[in-house]
């Protein structure tokens, strides 16, 4: 008889209505299957996919306003500690639903990252058992890993979520990570903890800027972590709020706000003030007889917060020399680069086609990192110089050489990448007549100044650029065809932002040049993903500029685009039921997209986007 495992049993226990065999799931499990099953949930099913109004995601999130913005800050750092793990980082409020979501491209455009989205509801009795929904229910962190979760469809999932309290012990929202059952990393659910608890200290700070903050603890050590107790006290010694690890420590004592320190410690408040304004750690006993160690955190009446900022030691990676300094996740960018090393190392021309605002030039720098070379990169707009001085600046010119020469001579841009790169941006520009002793030079790698007799080796890796179509141009004559092909020995070419497939890892990626560390939230990039990008990363770069000019807080959410240039339009064909909700929305837009270029026809349109066929209908139901 083939052995089945206690989780097999237990499913085949559920889907058959059977009582769950005994251990082989957490009680937290048990108890909350047999809820969903009270309530007649089918396990093999189809959860409901409730997503309330965008206008209701806005009021939720204004009402949240502080936990937002701290926990927006908290995403992005779990998304840097847990990035390539195929996941999805979800903030919902204290009903359920979520507010924000910061992930991988991976995990955003699966079936599981579409129905997590703003506005969607994470309650047990509409998803079955799920962490978020057990822990806003059950008060505390919650794991729910694979076949745990109620509904099967949710099997491949891992789910780990903590609730976020306020200092009263109101939950205000939850916090949640979801990743692919085989990539879950067993430190996560940790890292979901803390940066809950991190965002409970940082409301403390918040909310109580005026006040006294004391961090203590049993040892000395831990006052900086995030297992310490910390106390808001007012002016006159009045406990204002203190956090779950401080109401730990003092349990059995009266934490309540309006309570008095001198009531929870021995020392009195004049006393203590006294040794902690002087910057030092003191020793102090609390009215049941525990010693522990404090430090003033925040002085009373300060006009901004001074939180002591913890995290969990997370080692750094180091990067590997090869790495490109730009977003490489798109296949045909990972085509490209793929024998580029090797290319750059045998001293092939290297030439880079695409669109205008690609990165030409970032990646003529890469292939210039990947030769080792030792010498400079040096680049060349061979359409911003005059046909007549063309050669003279790729090779410099004697003194007097003709009419408008510098009296001193130039050495020219060849001899300066000697044991580099150089780097010919546009160049589809290079007059005709210069072609041949470029083409002559390439064969070669001999310069001769003009005017001058001498010639001289040199040793240079060429990288050439274009927007243009060289092919088309050697056809109609306009471009040297042996030219062509001595400039093209390896060709990269790059695509348009447009049909990138990492284009999210591209938005961060300028962010985080731009403003390190600010979170930007999927809902963002939807919004973002809309557009056609004709100017392609150089406009999209623009467009965040001018975001983070507007933006009224410490994130990029959709919100920020909304007056910012060519992204305001963006409602434009979807159906009413998506048109507020942008993450819906922008699957919508790409359902009838594909609907109109499939001749309006339905079935076809699911089979290209893996859809079943009522999903599509439901979309372009009203399409024209």
């Amino acid at each position: 008889m083939q052995h089945l495992s206690g989780m097999d049993r237990a499913r085949n226990a559920l889907e058959k209505g059977e009582r769950f065999p005994v251990g082989a799931l957490q009680p937290i499990v048990a108890d909350s299957w047999q809820r969903c099953r009270d309530i007649d949930l089918d396990p093999r099913g189809t959860p409901r996919h409730s997503v309330v109004a965008f206008s209701d995601v806005k009021h939720r999130r204004e009402a949240n306003a502080a936990m937002r913005l701290l926990a927006l800050a908290e995403m992005q750092l779990l998304h840097s500690q847990i990035a390539g793990s195929n996941f999805m980082i979800a903030l919902g409020d204290a009903d359920g639903i979520v507010l924000d979501t910061i992930s991988d491209q991976h995990f955003a455009d699966s079936e599981a990252g579409r129905s997590i989205i703003p506005g969607s509801m994470w309650n047990e009795s509409e998803r079955g058992t799920n962490a978020l929904g057990l822990a806003a229910m059950v008060e505390q962190p919650v794991a729910i890993y694979g076949r745990e979760h109620y509904f099967a469809c949710h099997g491949h999932l891992s789910c780990m979520a903590a609730p976020i309290f306020n200092s009263d012990g109101d939950i205000l929202g939850l916090l949640d990570a979801s990743c692919a059952h085989e990539a879950r990393q067993e430190h996560t659910h940790a890292l979901v903890r803390m940066a809950a608890a991190q965002i409970e200290n940082g409301l403390i700070y918040r909310d109580h800027s005026k006040s006294f903050v004391f961090a203590f603890h049993p040892r000395v050590e831990y006052l900086d972590t995030l297992s310490a107790g910390l106390i808001s006290v007012s002016l006159d010694g009045e406990v204002v709020s203190i956090n779950r690890p401080g109401k730990a420590f003092l349990n059995g004592l009266s934490t309540a706000p309006g309570s008095h320190f001198d009531m929870l410690f021995e020392a009195g408040f004049g006393p203590a003030v006294d040794g902690l304004l002087k910057g030092g750690v003191i020793r102090i006993r609390d009215r049941a007889g525990s010693g522990v160690f404090m430090v003033c955190r925040q002085i009373g009446e300060r006009s901004t917060p001074m939180p002591k900022r913890s995290s969990p030691s997370i080692p750094a990676l180091l990067r590997k020399e090869d790495a490109p300094d730009f977003v490489s996740d798109d296949p045909a960018i990972k085509r490209s680069l793929n024998d580029l090393a090797e290319a750059a190392r045998l001293c092939m021309p290297v030439h880079i086609t695409g669109e205008t605002g690609t990165g030409k030039e970032l990646m003529a720098r890469h292939v210039h990192r990947l030769s080792g070379r030792t010498g400079e990169f040096v680049a060349f707009n061979c359409g911003a110089v005059p046909e007549e001085l063309f050669i003279a600046e790729i090779f410099g010119h004697e003194r007097g050489a003709f009419t408008s020469a510098r009296a001193e001579g130039a050495p020219g841009l060849a001899r300066m990448a000697d044991r580099g790169t150089l780097f010919l941006d546009e160049v589809a520009d290079i007059p005709l007549a210069a072609q041949t002793s470029l083409l002559r030079f390439l064969d070669t790698m001999e310069i001769r100044a003009v005017g001058g007799q001498k010639t001289q080796k040199v040793d240079i890796q060429i990288v050439s650029a274009t927007n243009r179509d060289l092919e088309d141009m050697v056809a109609q004559r306009q471009f040297r065809a042996d030219l062509y092909y001595r400039l093209n020995a390896f060709t990269v070419r790059l695509p348009a932002l447009r049909t990138r497939s990492d284009f999210a890892g591209v938005v961060r990626h300028l962010m985080e040049k731009m403003a390190p560390g600010t979170p930007v939230t999927d809902a963002a990039i939807a919004t973002l993903s809309q557009q056609k990008w004709p100017g392609n990363i150089r406009e999209l770069r623009s467009v965040l500029q001018r975001a983070l000019v507007r933006r009224r807080a410490d994130y990029i959410d959709e919100s920020c685009f909304d007056e910012a240039g060519p992204v305001s339009d963006l409602s434009r064909d979807c159906c009413d039921e998506c048109r507020d909700r942008p993450l819906s929305r922008a699957k919508c837009q790409e359902i009838r997209s594909v609907y109109q270029k499939t001749d309006k026809n339905i079935s076809r349109t699911a089979r290209e986007l893996g859809l079943s066929r009522t999903t599509v209908y439901k979309h372009v139901r009203t399409a024209a």
